[in-house]
């Protein structure tokens, strides 16, 4: 029997790549997004229902898992909706900020909650998260955004104690940079005069960095490992990138590669 994926954020990037792969491999897929009415891509194929889900809106939750639930028997849940917020903390309104938390945090909290006794239930299970390789370190003008990775992170770990004993997995997927339009439509940048140059440097930086990102194929690869392994293992670091950075921070300590860092944006 086919099992089947609920996705967030399908619309675009990693979450349509991932919606792609795991049909393409005979899952059967529930595609959230906004406005699923433009999508004309993923209704093509087969196997994938598409459902309207605004992951800030804790009512709509509510409704479109209860509805998910009810068509299918679901194995997996990819919370994937999120996007970039960047920008000194002095300049973002209090709008901005609650925007993000929303949608990279809180979004994924409730989304988990809505599905947690569906899979206590039936003793099995797997919640699956985008977090990113800024779960694990900071760089400049990203502050809120690493609040909300660092946030997933340590909830994740928290979480695996509690779902464990009901057959249910946690994991997260940490990409570094991905070739898709994160840096156009799923980033908010909020310019300051006063940090201009920190944000012409930190510009210049992405540029070299992307050079070295991957495809969002290439992560989604990584989410359908950790879908189908079967392992007690909550992290999985995506990319090149993200890998050869996480390495360069153990091999130097946290302080050091935070000094080292400093000195490329700085």
């Amino acid at each position: 029997m086919a099992k089947t994926i609920f996705i967030t954020g399908a619309s675009s990037g990693l979450g349509k790549a991932t919606a792609r792969l795991f049909q393409s491999k005979g899952w059967n897929i529930i595609a959230t997004m906004r406005n699923p009415e433009n999508e004309t891509e993923l209704s093509r194929l087969g196997n994938i229902l598409m459902l309207p889900l605004d992951v800030t809106d804790s009512e709509q939750i509510k409704a479109t898992v209860k509805k998910a639930i009810s068509l299918h028997d679901i194995d997996v849940v990819f919370n994937n909706a999120g996007y970039g917020l960047m920008g000194a903390l002095e300049g973002l309104t209090d709008e901005k900020i609650v925007r993000q938390i929303n949608t990279n945090l809180l979004g994924v909290l409730r989304i988990t909650q809505a599905f947690i006794p569906y899979f206590r239930e039936k003793k099995s299970g797997l919640f699956i998260s985008t977090t990113s390789i800024g779960g694990f370190m900071g760089f400049p003008l990203h502050s809120v955004y690493h609040a909300t990775k660092f946030a997933l992170e340590g909830w994740s770990e928290s979480m695996s104690f509690e779902l464990s004993k009901f057959g249910i997995g946690i994991k997260t997927i940490a990409p570094g940079g991905i070739l898709t339009d994160f840096a156009g439509r799923s980033l908010d940048f909020n310019k300051q005069a006063e940090y201009s140059n920190i944000e012409n440097k930190l510009l210049s930086v992405v540029d070299i960095m992307m050079k070295s990102a991957s495809t969002a194929e290439q992560i989604a690869e990584v989410v359908y490992d950790a879908a189908t392994d079967n392992k007690d293992q909550i992290r999985y670091l995506a990319g090149v990138d993200a890998n050869m950075m996480y390495e360069r921070r153990l091999e130097i300590g946290k302080e050091s590669f935070r000094k080292e860092i400093g000195q490329q944006f700085l």
